[in-house]
């Protein structure tokens, strides 16, 4: 049923967002950005977004349900024809003290395809054994708000032999011969194949814990490759007989200093391994594991999905803007989401995207939003968010802080 405003919808919605306790996030980042008292329990994601499964609230109301009560108003025609009645980004706060889980996005097909056949299966929404939660893909973009720090994609196969040369281990002697014979991205397959099928062995935490001890023999001995080497050893700490501690080896490392960003398309296997960052990415909630996690894993969803491509990670395009250059945009090769960064001070104001559906935050600050189409400017301060309606019309930032917007490119 369809919820009808009492308001004029060329109001900015002040949001309360849900906040997402997985044991691997920070248990002081996201308090302090929403200056609230930390418990002691980890906080990893604060959503910002209408995914039915977890939607920020303004006014109380489901902003999922406000935007479909009018959503050529809400969204504009533009948006409201291409994606629906529904917001076609998710923006998240991402706060990691720990490795996230070695995982892949579904390409648009194959999350269609995934989470139809679990419809057909009878699997409840939200149930435990559920792979697709929805039937969208997921593209991602990540910025760093401190020194960010993951793996995304594979490395070539002579960059991955040169990893392996020296090391013990049934696990490794599987993958050097995979990539001894075949450097092709089917070669790559193989050899993560073998990877993650070993943990269904009785003799893989073993396994996995021989090569561990060689690299930290490497390690200790002043190896060419320390930064690898302390990876596989950081994740076989948190997550010991995994062998997506190993998988490491295969995937590129990757650090953000602040203000630097990520894209991940459908099919990138990645894991965030730890850092402050905002992220936006269609609206969804598919991710398929294949290990370094307590949640579940499904190595063939994750197998049928994932690109074996070896290539560096995606950088997306990057331009600044402002008095002071101080507005930096974001903008990957999709068409549900662009993200910019402002800092504004107080001589100096800055334009954010000016239609289409916004969401926008306070990282630090205060500052005032003017809408072209509401009355008196909306305050924000550190940690505070709205959603932005089409119909308010050009957006203007002042005040002095640090803001970001999601939007429809």
């Amino acid at each position: 049923m369809l919820l009808w405003l009492a308001e004029p919808v060329t109001a900015l919605h002040p949001l309360d967002n849900p906040l997402r306790r997985y044991d691997w996030g920070s248990a002081t980042r996201i308090p302090s950005l929403l200056g609230t008292a930390a418990d002691g329990r980890p906080v990893a994601e604060l959503w910002l977004g209408a995914h039915p499964s977890a939607p920020s609230r303004a006014g109380g109301v489901p902003l999922d349900e406000l935007v479909r009560s009018a959503p050529d108003a809400m969204l504009g025609r533009r948006v409201s024809d291409r994606f629906g009645p529904r917001l076609p980004f998710l923006l998240k706060v991402l706060a990691a003290d720990r490795a996230l889980s070695l995982q892949v996005h579904p390409r648009p097909h194959l999350a269609r395809a995934g989470y139809n056949r679990e419809n057909r299966l009878g699997l409840a929404p939200g149930a435990p054994e559920r792979s697709f939660h929805d039937d969208q893909h997921k593209p991602e973009m990540v910025v760093a708000l401190t020194e960010f720090d993951g793996l995304a994609g594979f490395r070539t196969p002579r960059t991955v032999l040169d990893l392996l040369a020296g090391l013990d281990g049934p696990l490794v002697a599987q993958m050097r011969a995979a990539l001894e014979a075949d450097r092709s991205p089917t070669g790559v397959r193989t050899a993560f194949t073998h990877l993650l099928a070993a943990r269904s062995s009785q003799e893989c935490p073993d396994a996995v814990a021989a090569t561990v001890e060689a690299v930290r023999d490497r390690l200790r001995s002043g190896s060419p490759s320390a930064r690898a080497d302390a990876t596989v050893l950081a994740l076989a700490d948190q997550h010991p007989g995994d062998p997506g501690a190993l998988a490491s080896l295969l995937l590129n490392r990757v650090t953000l200093d602040p203000g630097e960003a990520l894209f991940l398309p459908p099919g990138e296997v990645h894991a965030y391994l730890s850092g402050l960052a905002v992220e936006v990415m269609a609206s969804s909630d598919n991710v398929l594991r294949a290990g370094l996690t307590t949640k579940r894993i499904d190595t063939a969803a994750l197998l049928e999905c994932a690109s074996f491509v070896p290539r560096p990670p995606a950088v997306p395009e990057r331009s600044t803007s402002g008095a002071q250059q101080g507005v930096h945009t974001y903008r990957a090769p999709v068409t549900e989401f662009a993200l910019t960064l402002a800092d504004v001070g107080v001589t100096a104001g800055a334009d954010l995207p000016d239609s289409g559906p916004r969401v926008v935050l306070c990282l630090a600050g205060q500052v005032e939003l003017h809408a072209a189409a509401v009355p008196r400017p909306t305050p924000l301060s550190r940690g505070s968010s709205v959603f932005v309606p089409h119909d308010a019309g050009a957006l203007r930032v002042s005040g002095e802080g640090h803001v970001v917007c999601a939007w429809v490119p």
